[in-house]
């Protein structure tokens, strides 16, 4: 990580229909262009994000994803219409933010919620694309989502079933995401926290065995940006987050050209490493590097992998 920076430029993007995007940027205004992804979706981007790729060779762009961060309207205020957030709304706002910061071609950076929307542009706008950079790779199919929410609880059957509870009786062996992408827009706001609240400490749950999984590194978050990011990704994982099912490893042959690194933790609950292996079989620019003591959070050897990737795309 490169010493803290602050941008040279920021703004919020109109996006025509009552959405402002947040965006900044940070380095060298006349370095490769490089857009970091967050994940989520609904978490926002981090400052530390900032400090990731070498100031003096590198433009690098930040934006917070509609209705999280510093983008507005905000989705923890129960008022905010999540209608105008889907996949095809963000693949529209990256592209007018190149479009406005003058961008022919920028590397894409992101991870776990950030490589699938890093994939759905980068199918869509191939010849935008310079190279990607994922860690911890995901295509949101609905049998992951399933995964996540159902699947994953067989190693936590407790804490599953307190998830699972936090529904009403008569969702409980149904669609868990629905149930709560409900309670999350139930008019009573203290509903509305306790869905929150069960579905964040469901989430430390599943990363609480691994090298990096802090303590409430979900529910330890400021309660606005847990709304936000709950909200948010309930309507996106209830709605599979409006792609066919699989849709993103069928067109992965619009990738051709575009150099690729992902890399993914061995041991990711959240994340199964499957979804990576799929992906590099159809993707023959990309490379796979598997960390094996790493989980969805990482791990030293997987920053150095990370750190690794960046070195083969900086500018020379």
């Amino acid at each position: 990580m490169h010493p803290p920076i602050e941008p040279y430029d920021h703004g919020l993007l109109d996006t025509g229909d009552g959405n402002r995007i947040y965006w900044e940027t940070c380095g060298n205004p006349d370095g490769k262009p490089v857009l970091v992804v967050h994940g989520g979706p609904g978490s926002g981007c981090s400052t530390g994000a900032r400090r990731r790729f070498d100031p003096e060779l590198f433009r690098t762009v930040l934006f917070d994803q509609r209705n999280c961060g510093r983008s507005l309207p905000h989705a923890a205020d129960h008022d905010t219409d999540l209608t105008n957030n889907t996949t095809h709304h963000l693949i529209a706002d990256m592209e007018r933010l190149r479009e406005h910061l003058g961008i022919d071609k920028w590397l894409l950076y992101g991870g776990s919620w950030g490589s699938t929307l890093i994939l759905a542009y980068a199918e869509t706008y191939p010849e935008r694309v310079s190279e990607i950079i994922i860690t911890g790779v995901t295509m949101t199919r609905r049998s992951e989502t399933d995964w996540l929410y159902r699947g994953v609880g067989r190693f936590f059957p407790e804490a599953w079933e307190r998830f699972r509870q936090g529904v009403p009786p008569e969702d409980r062996d149904g669609d868990l995401v629905s149930a709560y992408a409900r309670l999350l827009n139930d008019p009573d706001p203290k509903v509305r926290e306790r869905a929150a609240i069960d579905w964040v400490t469901w989430e430390d749950a599943v990363i609480s065995m691994e090298v990096n999984g802090a303590p409430g590194a979900y529910s330890g978050r400021p309660p606005r940006d847990v709304m936000a990011l709950t909200r948010i990704c309930s309507h996106y994982f209830a709605n599979g987050a409006w792609l066919e099912e699989g849709v993103l490893l069928r067109n992965a042959h619009r990738l051709a050209g575009i150099p690729g690194a992902l890399i993914h933790g061995r041991l990711d609950l959240s994340s199964p490493v499957q979804t990576a292996w799929e992906l590099v079989q159809v993707w023959p620019d990309a490379e796979l590097t598997v960390i094996g003591d790493a989980g969805h959070t990482g791990s030293g050897a997987f920053k150095q992998a990370v750190d690794a990737a960046i070195e083969r795309f900086t500018p020379r």
